[in-house]
């Protein structure tokens, strides 16, 4: 009603849908890790843009590795960055770089670190830009340029 009064039988609240991707974890992301941070001990941590791959040990012992292990190895079945990585798993972006440096000592996973030197190129970034800015929007309008 206008005056904020709900008309009887009807709800005020409705529930909301369901969760596209399904809920967070509730696990404290020390914990996943026992408290162990990313870069501390093999040096600076590994740039979210670094691909990971899941060598072929890595899937013929997935079923023995932990939650969040088995996880990370599955989905990277496919090459994948670190970043797209934490964001399709729902976890913390230091606890998927603290578990990939793990599993990649173990051998459960390739890690490929980008060269610095092309990464850190000007060049590279414009086209990134440039490439985005071709991509239409939902209506089929390419968006302004600089």
């Amino acid at each position: 009603m206008a005056d904020g009064r709900t008309p009887a039988g009807e709800d005020r609240f409705t529930a909301p849908g369901p969760d596209p991707v399904g809920p967070a974890p509730a696990v404290r992301p020390f914990l996943v890790t026992a408290g162990r941070v990313a870069g501390t001990r093999s040096g600076p941590p590994i740039p979210v843009e670094t691909q990971v791959v899941a060598t072929a040990e890595g899937l013929d012992l997935l079923d023995r590795l932990s939650f969040e292990q088995h996880d990370i190895v599955a989905a990277c079945r496919q090459p994948q960055s670190i970043a797209e990585l934490a964001a399709r798993l729902r976890l913390h972006l230091n606890v998927v770089r603290v578990l990939a440096e793990d599993l990649r000592s173990e051998g459960r996973l390739s890690v490929y670190v980008p060269n610095p030197g092309i990464t850190q190129d000007a060049s590279v970034l414009r086209r990134v830009i440039d490439g985005l800015r071709a991509i239409p929007d939902s209506r089929g309008v390419l968006r302004d340029t600089d």
